[in-house]
């Protein structure tokens, strides 16, 4: 486990809860964690246990109800809009068990979203876009769409955009979720691969196996409270 450097992410005492009808529910439920920079973090948890829930707090899609969050010690409750915005944009990429790429755009295009988003200038973005395709293998598909591609290539392509804003944490909602088991191997090796260059991962799974291999450390949640921050079995 890496222990260069302090803690990329830290929760204090964390709670989001939602009003449902007449019952108040917790998602999240007081928890208090801490990241290590460099630290690949497997969050685990039957279905409604809050990791979802969790990691979108941390990507600063969303507003505890109490407690704070810190990414690089700096409290994302204290950002305002615009520094959220390039917070989300230039500290985090995101990963989602749905690919979410743009039907109609090119595999190029898509890539290079978060870099029209993140104004950067336009003579850079060719460049950056090759780079993360080359990340994840894919630079020879810079003309394809979507449709053209297969489960595996399209989750590496969304890997590839998250990854061209350089972040140094990357936030992953099941990302094999949506593949076969030989096809999510080669995303976890590829996330590995990517944690090794300094990215720090938090990635929300079901899968017991593939967090036991590839991440540093598991999480486990349930009905939104942490049960166990421990070091791998």
């Amino acid at each position: 486990m890496p222990t260069n450097g302090g803690a990329a992410l830290r929760t204090e005492r964390v709670t989001r809860q939602y009003q449902m009808g007449s019952a108040l529910i917790r998602a999240v439920d007081e928890v208090s964690l801490q990241v290590g920079a460099a630290e690949f973090v497997a969050l685990l948890g039957s279905s409604g246990s809050g990791k979802s829930t969790l990691l979108n707090l941390m990507a600063g899609l969303d507003r505890p109800t109490s407690g704070a969050i810190f990414a690089h010690d700096r409290n994302l409750s204290e950002l305002n809009p615009i520094e959220l915005a390039r917070y989300r944009s230039r500290t985090v990429g995101m990963v989602f068990q749905a690919f979410n790429l743009l039907p109609r755009m090119t595999l190029e295009e898509n890539v290079e979203l978060p870099l029209r988003l993140a104004e950067v200038e336009r003579g850079e973005r060719a460049g950056r876009v090759r780079e993360a395709l080359e990340r994840v293998r894919l630079e020879k598909r810079l003309s394809h769409r979507p449709s053209e591609l297969s489960g595996g290539e399209q989750q590496r392509a969304a890997l590839a955009r998250a990854l061209v804003n350089r972040p140094t944490i990357l936030l992953a909602d099941e990302p094999t979720g949506n593949l076969d088991s030989a096809t999510g191997i080669e995303i976890m090796n590829l996330l590995r691969e990517i944690n090794q260059s300094e990215v720090t991962i938090v990635m929300v799974t079901h899968e017991r196996p593939l967090a036991e291999k590839f991440s540093h450390r598991i999480v486990e949640l349930a009905d939104g409270k942490l049960i166990n921050s421990g070091v791998k079995a």
